[in-house]
């Protein structure tokens, strides 16, 4: 089973015949299975050089590097191997037709609904209005035309959403607004720091299918981002980030201790983030019996689901259902 590494220490990742070792400050080696690697997480300074990243590309190694203050940089993807101009062309004209890509805009954010409902509602004797809040705001995506109004709709129930928070965390974590460049406040610095994770596993999924992470449909296609990221990333930032945050604030996992306040921003410290990304991992791997596909299902491999999903609709084989929850 591939699994997720996570280096923090400054050092050198450096390879070696055909094995990859971290050497930390005081020269300490550890070697790492880069056979059983899926991603590597590098929050700390470290060099290495083009032998290794061809060791990676090798093993289909996807390596995230973060930035001193743990914001996300960039990703070292290896040649895509499976490329399929047939299905690129396809994903292109949903995006160019416009009831095509309001059909995909839409099905993203009503996946987002139900499970930022689903969240909630396991509290509904204090979150009772956000909830009714959310359904109001949630019919008006039936009708809307243009991806700007979606994307209204979108801004207006995040903000009901998060605004629950307040209603449901345990200790001192407060939501005010929601601040990202940098966040302001403990709660906004676990949002950004789990969506960043968010982010980079879901273009781990996409870069394992034929799909082009650059055509979106719900955020607009730009230069030097991936921004179907973003619109896959709606779904499953509700269904993994927002659970493992409130489990983390609730069960007093991370708490006021493990953030540093720096200048008007707050970050997670290393510690935070060694709990965070501990109880992420666990989550991924959680698995749930598949009413399809009649076997276990971790939540990692749904993401991948989705993708094939999205495949399936854009070469006309089957309509896209997004994944609604439902256990």
């Amino acid at each position: 089973m591939l699994r997720d590494h996570y280096i923090f220490s400054n050092g050198r990742l450096k390879r070696k015949d055909n094995t990859l070792y971290f050497f930390d400050e005081q020269e300490n080696k550890k070697s790492l299975p880069v056979h059983q690697t899926d991603n590597l997480y590098i929050f700390g300074e470290v060099d290495l050089n083009s032998s290794l990243l061809n060791l990676l590309s090798q093993h289909d190694v996807h390596l995230h590097v973060f930035n001193y203050y743990g914001f996300y940089a960039g990703t070292f993807c290896p040649r895509n191997k499976k490329v399929s101009g047939f299905t690129v062309v396809q994903q292109s004209v949903h995006y160019l037709e416009h009831e095509k890509r309001l059909y995909m805009a839409r099905s993203f954010l009503q996946s987002a609904v139900h499970h930022m409902l689903r969240n909630i509602r396991r509290y509904k004797e204090k979150t009772e209005q956000y909830v009714k809040n959310i359904e109001e705001e949630a019919k008006k995506m039936d009708s809307a035309t243009t991806i700007q109004e979606l994307m209204g709709i979108e801004g207006r129930i995040r903000q009901h959403y998060y605004q629950s928070f307040n209603a449901i965390l345990k200790q001192d974590f407060i939501f005010e607004k929601r601040t990202k460049q940098p966040p302001q406040d403990p709660l906004n610095a676990l949002i950004s720091f789990g969506n960043s994770l968010c982010y980079t596993t879901v273009l781990s999924e996409i870069y394992k299918t034929q799909l082009d992470p650059t055509i979106s449909f719900l955020h607009e296609p730009s230069t030097k981002r991936f921004s179907l990221c973003l619109d896959l990333a709606e779904i499953f930032k509700p269904l993994l980030v927002d659970v493992v945050i409130i489990s983390c604030i609730n069960n007093r996992i991370i708490t006021q201790k493990h953030f540093d306040f720096l200048d008007g921003m707050v970050l997670l410290n290393e510690e935070g983030k060694k709990r965070f990304i501990k109880e992420w991992d666990e989550k991924l791997s959680t698995t749930v019996q598949h009413r399809k596909l009649k076997r276990k299902v971790s939540y990692r491999y749904f993401i991948r689901l989705e993708c094939y999903k999205l495949i399936k609709h854009f070469i006309g084989d089957e309509p896209y259902k997004p994944l609604k929850a439902w256990w």
